[in-house]
């Protein structure tokens, strides 16, 4: 018996166990090692502090499997590539003919000095996990006056828009609460506009503009003191809050970074094309763990596990990869108010308006607010949790289409 072993069992590892459960020739295995049975949807965390509830936000990570699929619940302590072993945590050791790795990203708060020290989960929270979208929902209940900063301490991020979002959110929110002109909404992040892509950012940024949203660019955050209230940067910029929402320093899954594995950051280097692992013909990677400029989101993984299913089985076969991913992204951005925006773009074509999935149909509007994208924002729920991770086929190609955008 050959075996097919997955790290993480994430959007990104749970699709490829079932497309391979499916695929695969007789004779191989997929066995796939996350340390607990708890899948959370991320995307649903942006709307939690803002007073969404969360017992629909967590599924059993063996209920979403085929069930021909092994389900390891363990820690992964190292990953020997040499041996073709993975170590857990406890003393077992799994061998593999070929691995995928989808261990996704971690969030570091502890790495930014002072952040999780005095006020942490109290004035200042991320939204990234679910201990801070629930702080953070307390902390802006609080909120009647003052200033509200949202920061980005350094990118790569997941869901990039996630950030904008949540500016665009609040100030809906405390709009809907009446106290709007009483709270100042800063949005301080590393770049040097609201969004990496010139055509999105200067779309998105006039929308903060309009919202009265003050956009802080090139801000480098160093330290916070929770003490009193300040969030400084590198430059020797200094910002009073009286709400602070983080979305602290990623990186790789401890096991990459101990392994040896992972760049400076613990991101595994993988061709941005075809998802093979750069040092280990044998290893592929998908989905946050990999250091590809592309989004770290889920709908990447998808694209990208359409593209590894077919590179995986022609190296089982001995025939050459084929380089079909092409960075293919699509985002919906909620605006609030039950608006949001869309966005699809590639390494190389940025977003761009038009019409998605049907050229010149829709229904949904690129670079544009609508309440049709709202609803398929709150719709990608069940499409998540029913096909997506299921592996199942999604009417979306995995490269991007040109055709319905306007250059």
């Amino acid at each position: 018996m050959k075996e097919m072993l997955i790290l993480g069992a994430g959007t990104g590892g749970s699709l490829m166990a079932n497309l391979l459960s499916r695929g695969l020739p007789s004779g191989w295995r997929v066995t796939v090692v996350d340390r607990d049975d708890r899948h959370l949807y991320q995307p649903g965390l942006l709307f939690v502090p803002f007073g969404a509830p969360t017992h629909e936000l967590i599924r059993s990570r063996r209920s979403l499997l085929d069930p021909e699929v092994r389900f390891v619940t363990a820690e992964i302590d190292r990953i020997d590539p040499t041996q073709k072993t993975v170590a857990l945590q406890g003393g077992e050791r799994l061998s593999y003919d070929v691995l995928i790795i989808a261990t996704g990203t971690v969030v570091r708060p502890e790495q930014t000095q002072g952040l999780t020290g005095e006020g942490w989960l109290q004035t200042a929270s991320d939204f990234y996990t679910l201990e801070g979208a629930e702080a953070s929902a307390r902390i802006l209940e609080r909120l009647d006056r003052g200033r509200l900063v949202v920061n980005i301490v350094e990118m790569p991020i997941k869901c990039p828009v996630a950030p904008l979002e949540f500016a665009f959110l609040a100030d809906a929110y405390l709009t809907e609460r009446g106290v709007r002109d009483q709270v100042e909404i800063v949005y301080a992040t590393p770049l040097d506009g609201a969004f990496t892509k010139p055509r999105a950012s200067a779309t998105l940024g006039g929308l903060l503009e309009t919202k009265g949203v003050r956009v802080v660019p090139n801000f480098a955050a160093s330290e916070v003191d929770g003490a009193h209230r300040k969030l400084r940067s590198f430059g020797g910029e200094e910002l009073d809050y009286d709400a602070l929402i983080t979305i602290p320093l990623h990186g790789g899954s401890k096991p990459i970074v101990e392994s040896g594995l992972g760049d400076q950051l613990g991101f595994v280097p993988t061709d941005k094309h075809t998802l093979q692992a750069k040092e280990h013909p044998d290893i592929f990677v998908l989905g946050d763990a990999t250091d590809l400029p592309a989004s770290k989101a889920g709908a990447v993984a998808h694209f990208q596990g359409e593209v590894l299913i077919g590179n995986v089985l022609r190296y089982i076969e001995g025939r050459p990869l084929l380089p079909e991913f092409d960075g293919h992204a699509n985002c919906f951005i909620e605006t609030g108010h039950g608006k949001a925006m869309l966005i699809d773009f590639n390494y190389d074509t940025e977003p761009l308006p038009g019409r998605f999935p049907l050229p010149g149909v829709g229904p949904f509007t690129l670079l544009e607010e609508s309440a049709v994208n709202h609803w398929g924002k709150l719709s990608f729920r069940w499409v998540y949790w029913n096909m997506l991770v299921r592996g199942l086929p999604l009417p979306f190609e995995h490269r991007m289409q040109r055709a319905g955008k306007w250059s």
